[in-house]
């Protein structure tokens, strides 16, 4: 499976390349690419900052620009908070995507997107202060009015980046679990 791996607002850092280690020892092609051309930062309001300077049209840019070699062949989109919402964004647009798996973000639907059975995987805290209650549920109602075959896994206590075990919302045991359904849902597809 050909997997496009997107980081959060803290650039590419090293829990991003070891997700994509991991990926790739379980059989998983995966490109991780650099949207903020080598920048990485310890804080969200670093990362957000960089993301605001940069701008999200051209952070789009970067993302269509890195799966345009690799999406013919179809790809699995994949990513962590702000590059999970780039993710989904470009699964929506990809009529040969094979899958989406979020990692701790979503992003908003155009209202007339449309996939036809799109598998997604959604891994949130939970509560996760940038992923609000009532913004799930009109999410999760937008995507499966989209079409897509949607699948939500909630991690109470967890902070909203728990797979970074340089951050401090690591939470070891959401992580595995994330881990262990995530490779079964890409197994599957």
């Amino acid at each position: 499976m050909d997997i496009m791996l997107f980081h959060s607002a803290y650039g590419p850092r090293p829990a991003v390349h070891a997700a994509a280690d991991r990926l790739r020892a379980a059989g998983h092609h995966v490109h991780v690419p650099d949207l903020y051309e080598g920048q990485t930062v310890g804080t969200v309001e670093e990362g957000m900052a960089i993301k605001d300077r940069i701008g999200q049209e051209t952070l789009l840019k970067r993302a269509i620009l890195a799966a345009a070699a690799y999406s013919e062949r179809g790809l699995v989109y994949a990513g962590f908070s702000l590059g999970a919402s780039i993710a989904q964004t470009l699964a929506l647009g990809d009529e040969k995507a094979r899958g989406l798996l979020l990692l701790q973000g979503t992003s908003d639907l155009a209202e007339a997107a449309s996939v036809d059975a799109l598998p997604v995987q959604l891994h949130i805290a939970d509560p996760d202060p940038f992923e609000p209650d009532d913004w799930l549920n009109a999410w999760y109602l937008r995507m499966r009015r989209a079409g897509a075959d949607v699948e939500v896994y909630r991690y109470p206590g967890a902070g909203h980046l728990y797979m970074d075990p340089d951050l401090p919302d690591y939470d070891e045991d959401a992580a595995e679990r994330t881990w262990q359904i995530a490779l079964g849902f890409l197994e599957s597809l």
